[in-house]
């Protein structure tokens, strides 16, 4: 990773995340050694612009890191339309009516826990294991922006039109990326989502709000 970076492995993307959180706030309460860059994947924190890895590597594997679960976090509304095109196929692997999917996608609580593949693009962690679905067979060559789609124990949404094999079960107006907004990607390591459910023939802002109850810090 170069000679001022440190690469961190950890056991699942749990963990991950929980030492994301942690190294955040040890940042933010001055308590870690300057730091260019920190950076979550799906089982590994880089830590890029480090004058000491070695020192901080020593250090890191004595801290007590409080579980994720615990940490607070800024939490989106996205509005959906549930009209995707793998609907009806998600629906019988799921083994439930069409109708049901927005309300199983809409009472998980996702978080973002690393961002990757495009500008914008979040992938979402928290679907329960029964709800995890393969990716398509064959991949399309141009998936909408704005599909929320779903793959194994992801979800996420395509800020542009892209290539993409995952299951798409809906669409939204949001904006994921937008290089004159700051920051530029709504979506951050950290932040929770909701998917709320819009009706398809009314539309939507394509702005998303804090989730109602919870504080947008």
């Amino acid at each position: 990773m170069g000679p001022h970076a440190l690469l961190v492995e950890v056991g699942d993307g749990e963990e991950a995340g929980a030492l994301h959180a942690e190294l955040l706030r040890r940042r933010e309460c001055g308590e870690l050694p300057p730091v260019r860059e920190i950076v979550p994947a799906a089982r590994t924190v880089l830590l890029d612009g480090l004058d000491d890895p070695r020192a901080l590597a020593s250090d890191i594997v004595r801290w007590d890191v409080p579980p994720l679960d615990s940490v607070p976090g800024r939490e989106l509304r996205i509005p959906v339309r549930y009209d995707g095109p793998d609907l009806g196929d998600v629906a019988r692997l799921w083994k439930v009516r069409p109708e049901e999917v927005p309300e199983i996608v809409g009472a998980v609580r996702f978080r973002v826990a690393f961002c990757g593949f495009a500008p914008g693009f979040g992938y979402l962690t928290g679907l329960p294991e029964r709800y995890r679905l393969p990716r398509r067979a064959t991949p399309r060559t141009a998936v909408p922006a704005g599909s929320l789609a779903l793959a194994g124990e992801y979800a996420g949404v395509y800020p542009r039109s892209s290539p993409g094999g995952w299951q798409l079960v809906g669409r939204t107006d949001t904006v994921l990326w937008d290089p004159a907004r700051e920051p530029a990607a709504l979506l951050a390591p950290g932040t929770r989502v909701r998917f709320a459910a819009e009706d398809p023939a009314a539309g939507d802002t394509g702005r998303a709000g804090p989730a109602e109850g919870h504080a947008d810090d």
